[in-house]
């Protein structure tokens, strides 16, 4: 066989899989949230070995993967479908290209093969503080609109379910969807230790936030698990009530005997109602 027929069945090097892709960014949790739940947020991180920072939005304008602002000024959108393996060096990558480009430049979606990871990228002492936003006005920040283009805003903020990042917690986002509520509240625990800890709390009513607040569900999201509470209440009713929550469920993930009967029944329950996103 020729070089050139070698050549040609030769295939791009990619990223291994990773489930944890956000792990060692800081606020991972809320990476998470970021992209899979969070309508409307930011949060800027800065570049290590660089003054450069980037501006992370749950959603940019067309679903972009990111741009370069006309003042120079990096975003990366988060909700975008990436499929190459290692999301955290999909986003990398867009970081890469768009130091590369002018301003006023959109980033495409491409597979950046082999190399660094945001990780990598991101200075260690960054933060990554989330502004939740009513809708994307954020988008046209410094510019002038036209009509045309405010109707299309406004038609776009219409369908952004209102959310609030509770305060009191890590990682719990209030959102109201039509005549429904809901909090979902990212934990950090392993999979297995937080399923323990919460059928302990359940086998007991103690996994309500209070006796209208149920705990209806689980999903799993990039390695780790967002539990899931139905509510009646506003967002700012439910600060006491994670904190509280929050007491008991580090006081059973303290408990290392075997569940009881009832405990495992509820391990159960809970079981059957997790829902893998990603």
């Amino acid at each position: 066989m020729g070089k050139k027929s070698r050549r040609k069945g030769e295939k791009k090097a990619r990223m291994p899989f990773v489930a944890r892709t956000f792990e060692g960014l800081p606020n991972e949790l809320d990476w998470i949230a970021l992209r899979e739940f969070v309508p409307s947020a930011t949060a800027t991180i800065r570049l290590a070995d660089s003054d450069r920072t980037v501006r992370v939005c749950s959603l940019l304008p067309g679903n972009g993967a990111g741009l370069v602002r006309p003042d120079g000024e990096i975003w990366l959108g988060l909700q975008v479908l990436h499929n190459h393996g290692d999301i955290s060096r999909d986003l990398a990558g867009i970081v890469e290209t768009a130091l590369t480009l002018e301003p006023g430049t959109p980033v495409p979606v491409r597979d950046p093969g082999v190399g660094p990871r945001l990780q990598e990228l991101v200075d260690p002492a960054s933060t990554f503080d989330v502004e939740v936003h009513d809708g994307f006005d954020f988008w046209l920040e410094g510019n002038d609109v036209d009509e045309q283009a405010q109707a299309l805003l406004d038609e776009t903020n219409a369908a952004v379910a209102p959310t609030v990042k509770l305060a009191g917690v890590e990682a719990a986002y209030w959102t109201e969807m039509g005549p429904q509520r809901f909090l979902r509240w990212g934990q950090p625990h392993e999979e297995s230790d937080l399923l323990d800890a919460l059928a302990r709390l359940r086998a007991v009513g103690a996994d309500r936030l209070d006796p209208d607040t149920p705990l209806i569900g689980i999903f799993r999201a990039h390695g780790l698990q967002v539990p899931v509470w139905e509510t009646e209440l506003e967002a700012e009713a439910l600060e006491e009530q994670t904190v509280a929550l929050r007491s008991r469920l580090d006081e059973a993930l303290a408990e290392s005997g075997p569940l009881t009967t009832e405990q495992r029944a509820a391990r159960n329950v809970l079981s059957s109602r997790q829902l893998t996103v990603r």
